[in-house]
């Protein structure tokens, strides 16, 4: 009997504990709202002009660029670097990240009522700057928040980095009961400034902008009443281990020691293969069962035969997902990702809307095209999203929510709300 109890004793406290239910409370995406910092393409290539650094080859090849990269009108650059390039430096590269997080975390806090003292754990990511202190220090001091709040500082992580934030923040929440985590994802278009003629870097400077998100998660069940979302799945694929897609996007000083990002010509392909894996796990935890037997069958074959002699299923993951929030990597990008997972076009507008309305912004693109999908009124209670980056390394990382309540445009503030009328228009010749 004393066994028996002892026994079953220790088969409930081994036990694996039930994961916590993580809960989007809110989020909230920065919006630049001084005008002088919104930049025209041709008023952009004047700036760059005028820096004297470009040869002429070079301009041409920018303007190309710029021409076919489904960027807009109204995107947003520093303010310094509209006085290029004598304002280059540390204190401005500070002043716009701390503008961006500070702005973003100040809409969000209104937005959800929570009180700084409240916040227990702070992740950010910015892959190009790593000031000392660190971000996630900046915020601390600027909010004089609690001496022990958990902070991490994620850099050098690409596009993808918001996603592993969402990751970490979850992980922490695991631990840590009772608790908020603000994420914040941003990049530093000032650091990120390349000044060569190495084509493989220039491409860079024509698609970042100014952008950046704030994102309050918990795991109180109290908050499950008032939050948007809640997160069902995270899937990180790393594909650093092969040389080809390690080296596809890559800082680097070029012959005459100008640092900047190289995008190899391997990218596209490092891309395909690390959303082939990330899919590949993902598929077994949304697909319908008849989508996900039609996907092994193949898989199988595949792998049993020449691989060109059978050619790949693609899921269609219109039956898991009501809502795609694909990273704006760029126009070739968006065009590839709508033909493997066969999408609408409906699917990849916030996609496209966002990189025409407010370029790359990164890690914080993702969730432009999700504000940019509740602002339309798309968002009901129980529907699934998919947000999906990629990053240097090179990383495909994806995340799903699960929509816990009808999102009523007319009571959200966003980035989209004063124009959304205006959209989606036409980005053929964008």
């Amino acid at each position: 009997m004393l066994a028996s109890i002892l026994a079953t004793l220790y088969c409930y406290l081994m036990k694996p504990t039930r994961k916590k239910h993580v809960y989007l409370v809110d989020f909230a995406c920065y919006k630049p709202h001084n005008p002088a910092c919104m930049c025209t393409k041709e008023h952009f290539l004047k700036l760059i002009k005028s820096t004297g650094k470009f040869r002429d080859e070079s301009l041409d090849f920018l303007r190309k660029i710029l021409e076919r990269s489904g960027i807009g009108e109204k995107t947003y650059i520093p303010e310094c670097i509209m006085k290029f390039p004598k304002y280059i430096s540390l204190d401005e590269a500070k002043g716009e990240t701390e503008s961006v997080m500070i702005g973003a975390i100040d809409e969000l806090m209104l937005k959800t009522k929570v009180k700084k003292e409240e916040i227990g754990i702070i992740v950010t990511n910015c892959s190009l700057f790593n000031s000392i202190p660190s971000l996630s220090s900046m915020i601390v001091n600027h909010y004089k928040l609690s001496h022990n709040v958990l902070t991490y500082n994620l850099s050098g992580m690409g596009c993808s980095a918001g996603l592993i934030s969402i990751e970490l923040a979850r992980q922490l929440l695991q631990v840590h009961p009772n608790s908020y985590a603000l994420v914040i994802s941003t990049e530093n278009i000032n650091s990120g400034s390349y000044f060569g003629n190495n084509r493989s870097m220039l491409v860079s400077n024509c698609l970042f902008r100014v952008g950046g998100a704030a994102i309050l998660l918990s795991n109180r069940i109290s908050d499950s009443l008032r939050s948007k979302y809640y997160l069902k799945h995270i899937v990180r694929t790393h594909k650093g281990s092969q040389d080809n897609c390690y080296n596809s996007i890559l800082q680097k000083e070029d012959d005459n020691g100008d640092t900047g990002v190289a995008l190899s010509k391997d990218i596209m392909s490092s891309a395909g293969e690390a959303l082939n894996a990330n899919i590949s796990t993902l598929a077994k935890n949304v697909l319908p069962l008849i989508e996900q037997l039609k996907f092994l069958t193949n898989l199988v074959a595949r792998n049993l035969f020449k691989k060109k002699v059978i050619k790949a299923y693609a899921p269609n993951f219109m039956l898991a997902f009501e809502h795609f929030c694909i990273h704006t990597g760029g126009k070739a990008v968006q065009d590839q990702m709508q033909k493997v997972l066969k999408l609408s076009d409906w699917h990849m507008e916030p996609s496209r809307m966002t990189l025409y309305r407010y370029g790359n912004t990164s890690s914080s693109s993702v969730w432009y095209e999700l504000a940019y999908c509740e602002a339309k009124g798309r968002v009901k209670k129980g529907h699934r999203i998919w947000q999906i980056a990629f990053g240097s390394g090179f990383k495909c990382n994806s995340a799903v929510w699960y929509a816990l309540q009808t999102i009523d445009p007319v009571k959200e503030k966003n980035p989209w709300t004063d124009e959304i009328h205006e959209f989606p228009v036409n980005v053929t010749n964008h």
